[in-house]
């Protein structure tokens, strides 16, 4: 079967835009003097969106190595929970002190986005290791 073929393929490279070339054009927040806050303005989240996408574009190329793809997932999902656990903290706690978010952003859900897409994946990836799993048995 080749890489294409797959279901998770096409849900990892959703999860691979979503995270990697969508945050270049959504801003996470509007600032309250109307400046638009973008990811590359804080380091850690240009490094998380980063580590996200470089793991969604490896597990994409081993898709020979079911296990590693689904363990990749995983990883992927904490780090997409991580990064939306800096968006909620940021948005509720230092609204006041610094600079207050007037309006969230459509960006701040794109870690949402991909973390749906990458239990889809490893759903399916799962399905193909029982099958594969499986038809080992019948021999």
């Amino acid at each position: 079967m080749t890489m294409l073929q797959r279901i998770q393929t096409i849900y990892l490279l959703l999860a691979l835009i979503s995270t990697g070339v969508l945050p270049f054009f959504i801003p996470l927040w509007t600032m309250t003097d109307g400046k638009e806050y973008v990811f590359m303005q804080n380091q850690l989240y240009a490094v998380l969106f980063g580590l996200s996408t470089t793991l969604s574009l490896v597990s994409i190329v081993s898709y020979k190595k079911r296990q590693n793809q689904f363990v990749m997932g995983r990883l992927n999902i904490i780090l997409n929970l991580i990064l939306l656990g800096l968006f909620v903290y940021r948005s509720l706690n230092l609204s006041g002190v610094i600079a207050s978010v007037s309006e969230k952003g459509i960006g701040m859900f794109l870690p949402i986005v991909a973390i749906v897409l990458l239990v889809l994946a490893n759903k399916s990836i799962k399905k193909d290791e029982d099958l594969v799993k499986s038809v080992d048995r019948l021999r």
